[in-house]
């Protein structure tokens, strides 16, 4: 059987542009991440062999960037006239990742990578991506050779319902999220080579994978994530203000390095309230908008609409954007882009449902990092079914960042 990750450019785009920063400022900085399966009535640890899974993250470690992996990436200027440096090239061309951490635990999964940021921070959507294809090769192994037919075209009949209205509304713009939690290499390969042919660029705004953008002449999307802030939390750990402060060092450090091409800022590390406080008038103005990435996307617009106005932006004329990217289907990105799409600039980071439709039910797994430094990180969201961390931890980051609410929905994805 083939595996399943082949290129160490089939991860999201943002694991370079993150991993850059941190080569240049933290390279060297210990941090140790952790898998976790939030669907937690699934029991992967009866579903998927661990030496299946063991086979792939193996193929991993011993995968290098070949030659035109890197001249694409050297060759990478869409949002900087010289995206990549050359001595960050040559590290991820001589990249080789610290073993994996894997034990099985009844119905878990206990999965956890550690050693220096610069390269440990390449294993996340990978390794997401192996777990979630392996769980569904088990189910599809299951079947006739004709109710695997049936599946993929259930897939089809879903994915051409939703590039028919997409066609029908071509003010929607959109981009591919949909690494982390695909059916399947091959099922996100066919969905992203329709959607080239299908649609403009200035639709269809291209894919967060990389080695896909590659293949298909599409624009390389995404900026950064949650980790970020997690991570520099646990660096600037000498005091409650210092990690408070944190947040807006990485808002700083992130435009210090990419500048007004890839300013979009993930709001909800620490609750969008706080982002809304510490977002200073210079950045609001500076930066090109932000993502949305849990919580209520209807609540957050208006509130992002209300920051920008507060320090005099009006955010259609100058044409702030906000990204859309938590658990979307086509039925929401309609109704986000008809309440706000005359009232600032809204495009959609398209994630599970575009690129795991085919009629299983979506897993919601992730990879977080869980300790810098030697000191336990947190994730609080807007959502907090979707925060990471020790109980008291999270009790202690609600009090550092002024933390009040109290949202708790099952993550869909």
């Amino acid at each position: 059987m083939s595996y399943i990750i082949n290129s160490l450019l089939d991860t999201d785009f943002y694991k370079f542009t993150m991993g850059q920063l941190v080569f240049k400022h933290f390279r060297d900085v210990p941090v140790r991440y952790a898998f976790k399966n939030r669907t937690a009535k699934v029991p992967l640890g009866r579903i998927i062999k661990e030496a299946d899974l063991r086979r792939e993250l193996d193929h991993v470690m011993e995968l290098r960037l070949g030659n035109s992996e890197y001249h694409y990436l050297l060759g990478t200027y869409e949002y900087k006239e010289r995206m990549f440096r050359e001595d960050y090239l040559q590290f991820l061309k001589n990249l080789e990742l610290q073993p994996y951490e894997l034990r099985y635990e009844g119905d878990a999964i206990k999965l956890e990578f550690a050693g220096p940021w610069s390269s440990e921070i390449q294993w996340e959507t990978m390794a997401l991506s192996i777990i979630n294809e392996l769980y569904y090769r088990v189910y599809m192994e299951r079947l006739s050779e004709f109710e695997r037919d049936a599946v993929h075209a259930e897939g089809v009949l879903r994915f051409k319902r939703k590039v028919d209205v997409l066609k029908k509304n071509p003010g929607i713009v959109f981009t591919d999220f949909g690494t982390r939690r695909r059916f399947s290499f091959d099922q996100q390969d066919y969905v992203n080579g329709v959607l080239a042919k299908e649609f403009p660029a200035t639709q269809f705004r291209g894919t967060s994978n990389t080695y896909l953008a590659m293949k298909h002449g599409l624009t390389p999307m995404g900026t950064s994530a949650h980790e970020l802030f997690m991570v520099m939390a646990g660096i600037k750990h000498n005091s409650d203000e210092s990690i408070r402060q944190s947040h807006n060092e990485v808002l700083r450090y992130w435009w210090e390095e990419y500048g007004y091409g890839l300013s979009i800022a993930l709001t909800d590390t620490y609750g969008s309230d706080f982002f809304f406080l510490d977002m200073t008038a210079e950045q609001a103005r500076q930066w090109k908008g932000l993502r949305q990435d849990s919580g209520d996307p209807f609540d957050f617009g208006e509130k992002a609409i209300k920051f920008y106005e507060k320090h005099g932006i009006d955010p259609k004329k100058d044409e702030k954007i906000i990204v859309f990217s938590d658990g979307l289907d086509i039925e929401m990105i309609e109704k986000l882009y008809e309440r706000f799409h005359d009232r600032i600039k809204v495009t959609f980071g398209w994630g599970t449902n575009l690129t795991n439709d085919l009629g299983f039910p979506a897993l919601s797994l992730v990879v977080k990092a869980v300790e810098a430094n030697g000191n336990r990180l947190v994730k609080l969201s807007d959502n907090l079914a979707k925060a990471t961390g020790d109980m008291d931890d999270i009790a202690r980051f609600k009090s550092i960042f002024g933390y009040s609410g109290d949202n708790y929905e099952e993550c869909k994805y």
